[in-house]
């Protein structure tokens, strides 16, 4: 299994990312997927969950409306829209993947909020 995320960098508050996730060595169509993030000092936390279909989604409060997952099971990849973006959204993003028994996680990519 490797994921691998891109996207991240640094933008000012009410700014917009999209962040990716290229999935392999599973059959990710098979599979929920979800971000997480970890900012400097605190625990990693779920973000958004997403079922391998597509057809339900489900978000922490602190970021409902203004972030959105999807996925292309054609293209074996996860997305993350973040919108209206804040500084407390400053942390590494993680997508994540629940494999039988084990938890796969990408290497994360940064998202820096700050003016």
């Amino acid at each position: 299994v490797q994921l691998v995320e891109s996207g991240g960098g640094l933008v000012q508050p009410g700014g917009s990312l999209r962040l990716s996730c290229a999935a392999s060595g599973f059959t990710f169509s098979s599979y929920a997927m979800s971000w997480y993030r970890q900012a400097p000092g605190k625990e990693r936390e779920l973000v958004a969950r997403i079922t391998n279909t597509g057809a339900s989604t489900n978000y922490a409060d602190s970021v409902k409306d203004r972030f959105t997952i999807s996925r292309d099971n054609a293209k074996n990849t996860l997305y993350l829209q973040v919108n209206s973006l804040k500084p407390e959204d400053t942390a590494v993003y993680y997508c994540s993947v629940q494999v039988l028994w084990n938890t796969y996680w990408g290497q994360g990519t940064q998202v820096t909020v700050s003016s």
